[in-house]
């Protein structure tokens, strides 16, 4: 019997995200808790291919072998892992589709090969078609014939030629699984009624392809609160708020404008905010509220600052906002520096500008504690 390990649950409770991460919580929170209590009993053949030739962490393959226990054809399974991984899918790749459904283990070749051929028709390379299918496993379980296919004709009328197929897909698989024809095609002719030009409907489709999967009349419902705010259909900014409102429900709004309204903004105050960058909106309310509170703690800006330059607060704490904060302080500590560039310049200086103007010049004092500071944000935004 291959134990289960005894911290799964725990880290899953004391951390709701890890599960997207470790495979061993992950295959924990797919299986149900009554069948979790079963003794798990994997047939020595399967765990052999899975954890030894496969390297499956021993968890995820006894509990996938408990779901399938009268699955017996380990040669199947083995003939079908090792075309994905010559087809370049990795062991966490593979680990996520055996997660979503280990009856995948009973798939013939075969059938992966002719789903592949579709994909490799688009001019996608073997690691996006890897990348694609792990990052939505739905789509092994769509019929190519009925489901797919069209859908990719669609996409192709819509968009113009295959390799712009391939280009959305490689940013959201969802097109592939979702009802084109209920959400897609209607939310396209709802932002051509509003007098949107084409050529920017698609630039909206690449930038926020989730957007046009809601339902319609989310879509309409986001086109009447962007009117309302008096945002010009022809702006871009239009485009914009239509991404941040539908995903963001009316309770949620209603919580982030209340956020501001504590915080000591105006509604005059927000509408100009959101009319300038509707972008930080997208933002939960407590990350707003956090943003916010720094940048006014530095004592170097105010509320006034932020009405003028909303963009501030779309950074990372991170990785820009309070590692630049740390080096001005800093400056300012040595009398290197008078004043405070305005929150504009702070927030939306590059880097490599931001070096230049006050790491640059003032090296021999303090360069070593400034780089240091600089690389370490770097390195986080890397990561």
């Amino acid at each position: 019997m291959i134990p289960i390990a005894r911290n799964t649950l725990s880290c899953l409770f004391s951390n709701p995200n890890s599960f997207l991460c470790n495979p061993n919580v992950l295959s924990f929170h797919f299986f149900s808790t009554a069948r979790a209590k079963r003794p798990f009993i994997p047939s020595p053949e399967i765990y052999d291919v899975l954890v030894h030739k496969h390297q499956f962490c021993p968890e995820l393959t006894a509990l996938a072998s408990s779901r399938l226990p009268k699955f017996r054809s380990h040669e199947r399974a083995d003939s079908l892992l090792s075309f994905l991984r010559e087809n370049s899918f990795t062991t966490t790749q593979l680990q996520k589709l055996v997660i979503y459904d280990p009856r995948v283990l009973g798939f013939t070749t075969e059938g992966f090969k002719s789903r592949f051929k579709v994909f490799q028709d688009l001019g996608l390379s073997s690691e996006e078609i890897a990348k694609i299918i792990s990052s939505n496993q739905g789509i092994l379980h769509s019929c190519m014939a009925s489901k797919v296919i069209p859908s990719l004709s669609m996409l192709k009328a819509l968009l113009g030629s295959n390799d712009e197929v391939a280009r959305l897909l490689k940013k959201c698989a969802w097109f592939l699984v979702s009802d084109l024809e209920k959400t897609l095609m209607p939310n396209v002719e709802i932002l051509k009624s509003c007098s949107i030009p084409m050529e920017r409907i698609l630039h909206f489709l690449y930038a926020n392809p989730r957007c046009f999967l809601v339902k319609p009349d989310i879509m309409r419902k986001s086109v009447d609160r962007a009117i309302k705010f008096g945002i010009p259909q022809t702006s871009i900014v239009f485009i914009q708020s239509l991404a941040v409102f539908s995903c963001t429900s009316e309770g949620m709004w209603e919580v982030k404008l209340e956020t501001l309204r504590d915080s000591g903004f105006s509604d005059d105050d927000i509408f100009t905010m959101f009319r300038k960058q509707p972008s930080v909106f997208s933002a939960s309310a407590k990350t707003m509220k956090n943003k916010i509170e720094l940048v006014l703690d530095t004592g170097k800006y105010n509320k006034s600052n932020i009405v003028t330059c909303p963009s501030a607060i779309g950074y990372s704490i991170e990785k820009r906002l309070e590692p630049r904060m740390q080096i001005l302080r800093l400056l300012e500590s040595r009398n290197l520096i008078e004043k405070w560039p305005s929150l504009s310049a702070f927030a939306r200086f590059t880097d490599d500008r931001f070096f230049n103007m006050f790491i640059r010049p003032y090296y021999d004092e303090i360069g070593q504690e400034c780089i240091t500071k600089m690389c370490q944000a770097r390195m986080e935004k890397k990561l």
